[in-house]
This record gives structure tokens, C-alpha cells and sequence, in this order.
């Protein structure tokens, strides 16, 4: 008896473990595609002001474990760098250099830079980004 009830409990406890390795990769797996940014804290512009032509975008690429994007004016790309929910952009990213009016970019590259961890929604179409405990970026899945 004793026996039965002990392998029964290693069973759920193995079940468990998958049930949870499987939910923390599917949660990455929502990072995939092109997000497009809705939500900057920080500036004392207007959202519109900042971005007045384009906003600004990021791509996962889980596959080539890269990610890329747009900060409203130059292109950037670089090495992903995620665990679980946590996300750094802390690695130097090459960037374009084209002339480009105005602080959004510089906002942008700034803050990406400091960001230590993301949250999608529910949804999946919303994913934000995190420094410090705080909401401080927002995007919306294209």
C-alpha cells in the first residue's frame, strides 16, 4: 500500500513538472512576431510628439533567437536575451544611423536598454515591458 501511494505521488509530481516547463515555454513562445509601440513612461512629450511619423516596433525571432526593430527612425537588431519572463536588451545592438529629428529614438534606445522583465496579456495581444517593478513600455502585437 505504502508503496502504491508513493508512486502515485512521484506520478503527479512528474505530471507537474512537465504541466509547468510547457506553460513557461508556451509564455515565450507569445513573444514571436512584431509588436508596435503604444506606451512610453518617462518623456515629458506627447506620445505624438516623440513619434509624429512612426512609431516605434520590435521583432522576435525565436527560431534565429534574435530580435529586431525600429525605433521610429533607425533599424536595430541584436542577440534575444530571454528566460522565463525575464528580457535584457543590455547586449550592444548594432544600429542604423540615419539622421533623425527629434528625442524619440534616443527615449526609446534608453529605455529598452533598462528593461528587466515583460508580460503579454491574457489576450496575447498586448506585451509589456517591465523595469523596476514598473509598467514602462507598452506594445501591441501586429
Amino acid at each position: 500500500m505504502k508503496k502504491i501511494i508513493l508512486s502515485l505521488t512521484i506520478l503527479c509530481l512528474v505530471f507537474i513538472s512537465c504541466n509547468s516547463v510547457v506553460k513557461s515555454k508556451t509564455k515565450t513562445t507569445l513573444l514571436e512576431g512584431t509588436w508596435e509601440l503604444n506606451y512610453i513612461r518617462g518623456p515629458r512629450m506627447a506620445f505624438k510628439e516623440l513619434y509624429p511619423n512612426k512609431k516605434p516596433s520590435v521583432t522576435f525571432d525565436l527560431k534565429k533567437n534574435n530580435v529586431t526593430g525600429s525605433n521610429s527612425c533607425n533599424r536595430y537588431s541584436g542577440k534575444l536575451n530571454v528566460d522565463g519572463n525575464k528580457i535584457s536588451f543590455k547586449e550592444p545592438m548594432a544600429v542604423t544611423k540615419m539622421f533623425c529629428p527629434g528625442e524619440g529614438e534616443n527615449v526609446y534606445m534608453s529605455t529598452l536598454q533598462k528593461i528587466d522583465y515583460y508580460s503579454i496579456s491574457e489576450d496575447g495581444k498586448t506585451l509589456n515591458f517591465i523595469m523596476g517593478g514598473i509598467y514602462v513600455m507598452s506594445f501591441e502585437k501586429k
